[in-house]
C-alpha cells in the first residue's frame, strides 16, 4: 500500500499555523478535468467521466501521488445560493477510485456576472477613476463587503462539499495574489488599483489603526484633514513629503496579507485539518512593491497559510532559459519566507512541466533533464509540495500550447515519464521529506523591499534620476551578492528588513545590507547589538539615507548606524556612466591590495570615524572609498558604491572573490567542501541522518569530490537506488566522490 493510500485512511497530523493539519506531501501534477485550461472548465462533466478516469489513471501510473485541480467562482455558483460543484464531485470521486488525492486551487478572480449586477458599485477603480468592468476577469473588489461576504460564504459552502471526500487533501486558496488578477488595462499608463469608495473607506480604517488621530496623521503627512473623509490615497508627487505614498503601498501589501487571512479562516471553519496554501508568481525578490496590481510580500503572505509558495518557469516562453543562480535565488528566497516565524517550509505551486508559450514568444525546449534538475532543486531547499504545471498543455489563450507535460492528443513525453518518476520516489518518502529541513545558513542577506520608494512616486513620473538610470538596482544588488557567493556552497537565507530581531541575527555570522537607502528606525537597535555581539556586518552605500517615514538622515550612515560602522559619508556623487571604481588598499586577506573593484551608480566618499576604523579602498584621488571597524566584539565593512549589483552587471573575478572571501572574514566554511570541479551542493537533515544534493550544472561531466566537514555519517547510500556509498577517509577527512554527467542530479543519504 503507497504512501498515498495510508495517508487517506490514517490521517497523520502535524502541527500547523492554524492547529494540526494532514501530514501530505503532493506530488502533483495540474489537472482540471481534460484539457480545459484554468481557470476554466469543461461542460457536463459527468458525461466525461470515463475520459478523465483514463487520465488520472495515467497520472497515478505514472507515480503522481495527487491532482491539482481547480475551480472558479463563475461556474460554481451562477446565482446567488446556487451552487454547482459537479466537476468537483467527479474529480474527487475518480482520485479516490485511482487512489489519489486532490489540492484544489480556488479562483475567484473569475466571478460571476450576478455580483456585478447586484453590487454596481463593486468594480476596481484605477488611479485615474477609469471603472474596470470584467471580461472573465479580474472579479470584483473585495472590500465591497457584500463581495466579500458572499467570497467567503462560497468558500465556506464548497469546503463543506470538499471536505466530504477522503481524497481531498487541501487548498491553493489565490494563485499568484494581485490586487487585479488575470487582466490588464493595456491602455492606462501607469494603471494602479484599487482606489473605489470601498478600498478608499478600508483605507482610512487602517489610517486610523495606524495612527490612532486625525491630528497623527496630520504630523505624519504635513496636512490639514478636518474629517477622516477628507483622507484619500496618494495620487500625486510632490515636493514634500511622501509619507503618504508609503503609507499607501504599505496598505496594498497588508491588504492582501488580511484578504488571504480571509480565505483560510473560511475554509478552516470548515476543514480545519485540510491543507492552506498559495503562492505567488515568482519570488517578491524579484518584483516591486510599487507595481501598481498589487504585488504581495511573500514574508506577510506565508504566517496566513499552513504554506506559502511560488510558481517556478525558468524557461517561462524565454528563448534563453534563467541561470541556476536565478533558480537558486527564487528557491531560497521562498524558502527564507516559507520557514521564517516558525513555519513549516513552502510549495512549488506551479513547476513548469514543458516548453513556455505567451503569443509568438516560444521559449527554449524543456527537457526531462530540466524538470529532474529544477524539481530536485526544490526539494533540496526543504519544499513541501511540488505541483507540476500542467498535465495537458494550455488549449486556449495567449499561452496555447505551452506548459504541458504530455502533448494535447494525450500523448506521454520522456518530461512526463521523468516527472512522475520522481513524483513516486517523494510518495514513497514523504515521512523523510517532510520531516528534513535544510541546514541552518550562518549567511544573510537582508532583503529591504522599502528602498524601492526613495523619492515616492517621482521615480515613476521621470525618465531621469539614478533609480531609473539603473534598471532593477535593488533586485540586482540582492541578487548580485546571492550570485557572488553561490559558487561557496555556503548556505544563505534572505532576511526581511522587517524582521530583523537580534536573538534571530544571532544566528548568523556574517550579514549583507545591501542598496539600504531607505531603513525602518526599528532596524537600528537589532543592527547595533548584532555587531556588538559579534557578528559581522557588510553595508553598503548610503545606508539609512532616509527613514520608513521618506525623512532623511542627519548623518549617513542613518539612524545612528554610523557609530557601529565607524564612518560618515562626507560627499556622493552620480558616476557618468555609472561604474565607478576604487582601490583595494588594505586587509590582504580579502583582496590584494592594487586591485580595482567596480562598483554601481554613486561613489560615496567615507571618513572613518575614531580609532578602530581602518580605510580598505580608496576612489582615485585617494579619498575614502571602504571603512573597516570594529564594534563591540563584532565588525563591520561598509563599501560607498553598491558591489551587488556591479557584480551582478559585470560578473568580475575580483569582486567574487572579494565577497567571497568575507565568508572565512566573518568565520564562515561550507558545511562540505567540493573538489575536482563546479559542484552545487544542498543539504537537508533530520534528527538521524542527512540528504545531501550534489547538481552538476555544466555540460562536460566532472569527478568530483565532496569532503565532508560535518560530524562524521556512519553510512551513506543512493537516495534513489539505495545502493551503498563509499565514504572515503583521506587523511582524516570523509569524502564522497561521484563523477557527475551534463546536468546531473545526485542525491545521498547519510546516517547520522
Amino acid at each position: 500500500m503507497t504512501a498515498a493510500i495510508v495517508l487517506v485512511f490514517a490521517q497523520a497530523l502535524m502541527p500547523g499555523r492554524f492547529g494540526p493539519i494532514e501530514e501530505f506531501f503532493p506530488a502533483a501534477v495540474w489537472y482540471g478535468g481534460g484539457k480545459a485550461r484554468a481557470p476554466m472548465l469543461e461542460p457536463d462533466p459527468a458525461s466525461k467521466r470515463e475520459i478523465w478516469r483514463r487520465d488520472l489513471r495515467a497520472i497515478r501510473e505514472l507515480g503522481f501521488n495527487a491532482v491539482r485541480a481547480w475551480l472558479d467562482w463563475a461556474s460554481a455558483e451562477p446565482e446567488p445560493g446556487s451552487y454547482r460543484f459537479d466537476t468537483l464531485d467527479v474529480l474527487l470521486e475518480l482520485a479516490e477510485a485511482e487512489r489519489l488525492r486532490l489540492m484544489l486551487q480556488v479562483y475567484m478572480d473569475s466571478a460571476p456576472d450576478w455580483v456585478g449586477r447586484r453590487f454596481p458599485d463593486s468594480h476596481y477603480v484605477a488611479i485615474d477613476g477609469y471603472v474596470m468592468k470584467p471580461e472573465a476577469a479580474p472579479g470584483y473588489c473585495r472590500d465591497h463587503p457584500e463581495v466579500r461576504a458572499a467570497e467567503l460564504r462560497f468558500f465556506r459552502r464548497l469546503a463543506e462539499r470538499a471536505a466530504r471526500s477522503p481524497a481531498f487533501a487541501g487548498w491553493d486558496l489565490w494563485s499568484e495574489p494581485h490586487v487585479i488578477n488575470w487582466a490588464a488595462a493595456t491602455f492606462l499608463t501607469n494603471a494602479e488599483f484599487c482606489f473605489c469608495p470601498h478600498t478608499v473607506a478600508r483605507y482610512r480604517r487602517w489610517l486610523q489603526a495606524r495612527y490612532g488621530t486625525l491630528e497623527a496623521l496630520n504630523r505624519a503627512w504635513y496636512r490639514r484633514f478636518s474629517s477622516w473623509e477628507e483622507v484619500e490615497p496618494n495620487r500625486l508627487s510632490t515636493i514634500l513629503s511622501y509619507t503618504d505614498y508609503i503609507d499607501w503601498r504599505r496598505f496594498i501589501q497588508e491588504k492582501l496579507r488580511d484578504d488571504l487571512r480571509d480565505r483560510t479562516e473560511a475554509v478552516k471553519s470548515i476543514a480545519p485539518r485540510a491543507i492552506a496554501t498559495s503562492h505567488s508568481a515568482i519570488s517578491s525578490l524579484f518584483t516591486s512593491p510599487t507595481a501598481g496590481d498589487g504585488n504581495p510580500d511573500d514574508f506577510l503572505m506565508a504566517p496566513v497559510v499552513d504554506f506559502y509558495g511560488t510558481s517556478f518557469y525558468p524557461k517561462h516562453s524565454r528563448p534563453v532559459g534563467q541561470d541556476e543562480v536565478w533558480r537558486g535565488a527564487v528557491l531560497d528566497a521562498a524558502r527564507s519566507a516559507g520557514y521564517s516565524e516558525g513555519g513549516r517550509g513552502f510549495y512549488i505551486g506551479e513547476l513548469q512541466g514543458g516548453f513556455g508559450t505567451v503569443a509568438l514568444n516560444v521559449s527554449a525546449h524543456v527537457s526531462r533533464q530540466d524538470l529532474r534538475m529544477w524539481t530536485y532543486s526544490a526539494l533540496a531547499r526543504g519544499a513541501k509540495g511540488i505541483n507540476f504545471y500542467a498535465w495537458y498543455p494550455m488549449s486556449s489563450g495567449y499561452e496555447s500550447g505551452g506548459y504541458g507535460l504530455i502533448h494535447l492528443d494525450g500523448t506521454l513525453t520522456d518530461r512526463a515519464r521523468e516527472a512522475g518518476r520522481i513524483a513516486g520516489f517523494i510518495d514513497r518518502h514523504q515521512k523523510l521529506l517532510l520531516e528534513a529541513r535544510p541546514v541552518r545558513a550562518e549567511v544573510a542577506i537582508i532583503y529591504n523591499p522599502l528602498s524601492y520608494f526613495i523619492g515616492g512616486r517621482q521615480r515613476v513620473a521621470t525618465a531621469a534620476g539614478p533609480q531609473s538610470e539603473v534598471a532593477g538596482i535593488e533586485r540586482a544588488s540582492w541578487l548580485g551578492i546571492y550570485r557572488a557567493l553561490f559558487p561557496t556552497n555556503v548556505p544563505v537565507d534572505f532576511v526581511h528588513v522587517s524582521r530583523l530581531d537580534a536573538a534571530a541575527l544571532r544566528d548568523y555570522k556574517l550579514i549583507f545590507l545591501p542598496y539600504p537607502l531607505m531603513l525602518p528606525e526599528s532596524a537600528a537597535a537589532p543592527l547595533r547589538r548584532y555587531v556588538e555581539e559579534g557578528g559581522t556586518l557588510v553595508v553598503e552605500a548610503r545606508a539609512g539615507w532616509t527613514n520608513d517615514r521618506g525623512y532623511a538622515s542627519d548623518i549617513i550612515p542613518g539612524l545612528g548606524l554610523h557609530e557601529v560602522l565607524g564612518c560618515r559619508e562626507t560627499l556622493v556623487e552620480t558616476v557618468p556612466g555609472l561604474a565607478p571604481e576604487m582601490i583595494w588598499k588594505g586587509e590582504p586577506s580579502l583582496l590584494e591590495p592594487g586591485t580595482r573593484i567596480p562598483g554601481r551608480l554613486y561613489r560615496e566618499v567615507l571618513e572613518p570615524l575614531g580609532p578602530r576604523a581602518r580605510v580598505l579602498a580608496r576612489w582615485s584621488d585617494e579619498r575614502p572609498a571602504a571603512v573597516a571597524h570594529s564594534f563591540g566584539r563584532g565588525k563591520t565593512l561598509t563599501v560607498g558604491s553598491y558591489l551587488g549589483a556591479a557584480y551582478e552587471h559585470t560578473r568580475g573575478a575580483a569582486l567574487a572573490g572579494l565577497l567571497g572571501n568575507l565568508l572565512a572574514w566573518a568565520g564562515v566554511s561550507a558545511p562540505i567542501a567540493v573538489e575536482g570541479g563546479p559542484v552545487e551542493v544542498r543539504l537537508l537533515e533530520t534528527a538521524s541522518e542527512w540528504l545531501l544534493f550534489a547538481f552538476h550544472h555544466g555540460e562536460a561531466p566532472v569527478a568530483a569530490r565532496l569532503v565532508w566537514r560535518l560530524a562524521r555519517p556512519s553510512a551513506a547510500e543512493e537516495f534513489e537506488t539505495g545502493r551503498a556509498v563509499p565514504l572515503q577517509g583521506r587523511s582524516g577527512a570523509t569524502a564522497l566522490e561521484k563523477t557527475l554527467g551534463s546536468e546531473d542530479v545526485w542525491v545521498v543519504r547519510l546516517k547520522r
